[in-house]
């Protein structure tokens, strides 16, 4: 996967730096979609990223950990500027169903437009008790998955725009609605996914309604 190098600003890097850790990160990603977690060495990492030897990786990330953090942050921030891109910029926050219904098309429209990403944030959930990884790699892709929109349907429920449900739940099962359509699309790539999206989010957006 390409990555952009300007999801690598930081304070401190040069564009050369910026453009070597994105060439890494993208590699890195590639190999967990393609190989999975377990397999995802620094060798292969190198070998992705045509890379001369394994310490270019560790000097832009030090240990796996930090190369995991990266990897993460880069696809939360792929699919926060997918969304973005796909609403026009003129989505807004307070406008709760509406929110809902870009995010659950959005998470399925992600599932054909960035692939690798999918399956690396799929790794990583099911191997974040790596005691080499990330510390933080559950919290955030639970953040990401459930616990972000739980916040958004309680935000709702209080200011009226939502009916009563309880929010983990109803965000837990907008999750395993996306997990399903991903399986779907794994097994069959032709499917339509831009009318699951559609339909899927049309469901949910009535089910909270109040």
């Amino acid at each position: 996967m390409r990555v952009n190098p300007d999801l690598m600003a930081e304070m401190g890097l040069s564009v050369t730096e910026a453009a070597r850790r994105a060439q890494i990160v993208g590699a890195t990603i590639g190999v967990l979609a393609d190989l999975g977690y377990r397999r995802t060495t620094f060798a292969k990492i190198k070998e992705r990223a045509g890379l001369s030897s394994t310490r270019l990786i560790s000097y832009h990330f030090t240990n796996k950990a930090g190369l995991m953090q990266a990897v993460l942050s880069t696809v939360v921030e792929t699919k926060h500027q997918f969304l973005t891109e796909r609403t026009g910029g003129e989505l807004d926050p307070a406008d709760r169903p509406g929110y809902l219904r870009a995010h659950i098309e959005t998470s399925i429209a992600f599932l054909r437009a960035y692939p690798e990403c999918v399956r690396a944030l799929t790794e990583l959930a099911a191997n974040a008790d790596d005691a080499d990884g990330w510390v933080m790699t559950k919290v955030l892709v639970d953040d990401l998955r459930v616990h972000g929109l739980a916040r958004q349907l309680k935000q709702g429920q209080a200011e009226g725009v939502f009916g009563e449900f309880t929010p983990e739940v109803m965000a837990m099962s907008i999750a395993q609605a996306v997990d399903g359509v991903a399986a779907a699309y794994a097994a069959d790539p032709s499917l339509d996914v831009e009318t699951y999206g559609r339909e899927i989010a049309e469901t949910f957006v009535k089910a909270t309604a109040p």
